[in-house]
């Protein structure tokens, strides 16, 4: 566009720098065409477009192993494609490490990013970035205090920058973490699975957050498995499959129905498919257990081919319950009875023996070696039983893993593949079918489908009702309210460490469920 001669008219130079402006607006701030990547035995992206706008959001959608995470990687500089270009404000780039990403001003912050809890939080805003002053470049300190603050305050969070990380909430790191992509001056954020472990409330403020962002002329790309996340802050779509790129645009022109189609190539209509069983005989019973910090006062139990859900906001104290009844922790007072015997577990160990198993919810700390290969970590519980006479059975690991990895879906070019390079919701099925394969007799599933594609969930939700029809008894602990309505028989409610209320399925309403768990409607359970 040639700017207007020095005496064109005020009409003719308003338009030429409305034009300019609209030129601005139209231009992605960041562009990805024709992404190709590939892996050993595996196309991972295969022509993948993808644009990103200042000042808006952009939702990338796909199941697990839709190629979200591998695309992530070739935009912040680990993976390199093999074919297609990256544009930056339209001029072609190369990102060869991820310090080159950063320079440009690409950062992502991940669901589980790598924080130091024994160091301030002035320390991870700016580790591998320090400010440093004078010819010897001594530290300077009171300047990156100062800007972690200003950052901080830029964000409305009220955090003392001189505090160790370990002191802070989750939802707080995950402030610290946007500070820290913040310090970068980055014009591009990623943010993946961002609100997978806050509170409702906290995640009303992480979208306040995300509006100052846009305030700010961001472009942000996000990932989530939560449609009302996606369509409450999205401006538009970016959707994959099986490393494919299959649609894209403004949110406002789509439904979620339409999304959820294009995203699995199918029609997700059972997405709670709970097979009707008459559960059997009783096999655990809970008495009056009591934790000096935790809990206190845990009364119930448990039937065959039964599915009891407990519900609660963060802190509620589930995940420390489901702790003691699977060994990790010991309760100061109580009893646990299983098939009728009183048991007592001083470790995982004795109650993995005695047939309860625990899924945990931090599946890549506390469930998975994700170091070792699917198969290896499928058969760990059962070394001994595999190979009796203290020779590792390769065959007999392998039929293990091939067995439950099928039945669960988990998608992988070899059961060989080592568990870190699977998308989040492979490994979460990696880890139940490592517990299956031991035929417990209760199986405690904490946060099952956390992290996990709508087509997954579908898929953990069908096995588990079958493993119910079989006559599994089954404890299921989940943050989201339509899961336990959809899958328990019955829902146990726990407010600040008490159980405060209990229904069965299709007594209550949602409403009721969510006022009982914060503390507002206590019923008798």
């Amino acid at each position: 566009m040639t700017q207007p001669a020095a005496g064109a008219d005020a009409a003719a130079l308003f338009a030429f720098w409305l034009g300019m402006l609209t030129m601005t607006i139209a231009t992605p701030l960041l562009s990805l065409k024709g992404i190709t990547k590939t892996f050993p035995g595996v196309r991972a992206l295969e022509n993948v477009q993808l644009d990103l706008w200042p000042g808006k959001v952009t939702a990338l959608i796909g199941e697990n192993g839709a190629g979200k995470s591998t695309l992530v990687k070739v935009m912040t500089g680990i993976y390199q494609p093999d074919e297609g270009e990256l544009l930056y404000k339209a001029i072609p780039i190369t990102l060869p490490t991820p310090e080159a990403a950063h320079k440009v001003g690409i950062t992502a912050i991940h669901q589980e990013t790598v924080l130091f809890d024994e160091l301030t939080v002035t320390e991870n805003i700016f580790v591998g970035h320090y400010r440093y002053r004078g010819l010897f470049k001594k530290l300077d300190w009171p300047a990156m205090h100062q800007q972690a603050r200003e950052i901080l305050t830029r964000l409305e969070v009220q955090i003392d920058p001189r505090v160790t990380l370990k002191t802070l909430s989750i939802a707080q790191r995950h402030m610290v973490a946007i500070a820290r992509a913040l310090s970068f001056d980055a014009q591009v954020v990623i943010l993946d699975e961002p609100t997978a472990a806050l509170s409702q409330h906290e995640i009303v403020e992480f979208y306040q957050i995300v509006e100052r962002l846009k305030r700010e002329g961001k472009a942000i790309l996000f990932i989530s498995h939560k449609f009302d996340e996606i369509f409450a802050i999205s401006d538009h779509y970016t959707i994959l499959r099986d490393g494919v790129y299959i649609s894209s645009g403004e949110i406002s022109d789509i439904t979620e129905n339409r999304m959820v189609t294009m995203m699995v190539g199918r029609e997700i209509t059972h997405a709670y498919p709970k097979i009707h069983t008459e559960p059997g005989e009783t096999v655990l019973e809970v008495k009056n257990l009591c934790h000096p910090t935790e809990f206190a006062h845990i009364n119930f139990s448990l039937r065959k081919g039964e599915i009891l859900g407990f519900y609660g906001l963060v802190g509620a104290g589930r995940t420390e319950l489901m702790q003691a009844l699977s060994g990790v922790t010991q309760p100061s007072q109580g009893e646990i009875r299983l098939n009728g015997q009183v048991r007592h577990f001083h470790q995982p160990a004795d109650a993995i023996n005695a047939g309860i198993v625990c899924v945990p919810e931090e599946r890549q700390k506390q469930g998975a070696i994700i170091q070792l290969p699917i198969s290896q970590n499928i058969s760990l519980p059962q070394l001994s039983r595999l190979n009796p006479n203290g020779i590792l059975n390769d065959a007999r690991e392998w039929q293990l893993a091939d067995d439950y990895a099928r039945r669960l879906q988990v998608k992988a070019f070899s059961w060989k593949q080592p568990v870190e390079t699977l998308s989040g919701g492979n490994q979460q099925k990696v880890v139940i079918g490592k517990w299956l394969a031991t035929q417990p007799t209760v199986i405690i599933l904490d946060e099952p489908t956390k992290g996990i594609d709508i087509g997954s969930k579908a898929a953990v939700h069908q096995f588990m009702s079958e493993l119910v029809g079989q006559g599994l008894a089954v404890i299921m602990v989940s943050s989201e309210l339509p899961e336990v309505m959809g899958m328990a028989d019955r829902i146990i409610v726990m407010h600040e460490g008490l159980m405060v209320a209990e229904f069965r399925a299709g007594e209550a309403s949602a409403e009721r469920i969510v006022s009982a768990a914060s503390g507002a409607g206590e019923e008798a359970a």
